[in-house]
């Protein structure tokens, strides 16, 4: 399930996916306080941070609280958005940032999460209770890794993001991010002992 980036084959662009430019053209209008542009940001993003941070914690209230708290402050502060970054980069810097707060903050019980929906429809069942069972797995590992060794490998597997942009979102310099995918992954194989090999 984990390859190195070498490995991984880029998925075709997701059409829904907007582009930076027309990203940059949303933040300047949601900075002179248009809710319809806000509106669209919004929902451009929902799903999109909303599959980072539920691989950030197993918490679903959590999830929606942070992303709810994150497209919060690109409300208010969308002015300070300076075009030295993608649109998205700055906004899962943020992201990044208001999870890492409120998981500090609390000492809640982590629940288990519930298994993603096969992507393929004509599945068998046999096929969809291994898929199932591995996803689950690989939530339990991630549960066991530091929150800054779990938002590396996330970024980088998961939203096939390149050292530097997530070096960018975490603030952190391109070595640090290297070294936590290296220990990360290190732990991540040993928590995942009798998981299928080819996973990492």
């Amino acid at each position: 399930m984990f390859r190195t980036p070498a490995d991984r084959q880029r998925p075709p662009p997701d059409p829904r996916r907007s582009t930076d430019s027309q990203d940059v053209a949303l933040i300047g209008r949601i900075a002179r306080g248009e809710l319809a542009a806000f509106e669209a940001f919004y929902r451009g993003y929902h799903d999109r941070l909303g599959r980072f941070l539920g691989l950030m914690t197993s918490q679903p209230a959590l999830v929606e609280e942070v992303l709810n708290d994150t497209m919060l402050v690109v409300w208010k502060r969308a002015r300070s958005f300076n075009g030295q970054s993608k649109v998205s980069t700055w906004l899962f810097a943020i992201a990044y940032r208001t999870a890492l707060k409120a998981l500090r903050s609390r000492d809640e019980p982590v629940q288990e999460p519930e298994a993603e929906r096969v992507a393929e429809e004509d599945a068998g069942p046999e096929r969809r209770h291994a898929v199932r069972e591995a996803r689950e797995a690989l939530a339990r590992a991630l549960d066991g890794l530091s929150h800054e060794q779990r938002s590396v490998l996330v970024l980088t597997y998961f939203h096939d993001l390149p050292y530097a942009e997530i070096a960018l979102i975490v603030d952190c310099p391109v070595d640090t991010v290297k070294t936590r995918a290296f220990h990360g992954r290190r732990r991540l194989r040993a928590l995942l002992a009798g998981e299928p090999e080819d996973w990492l």
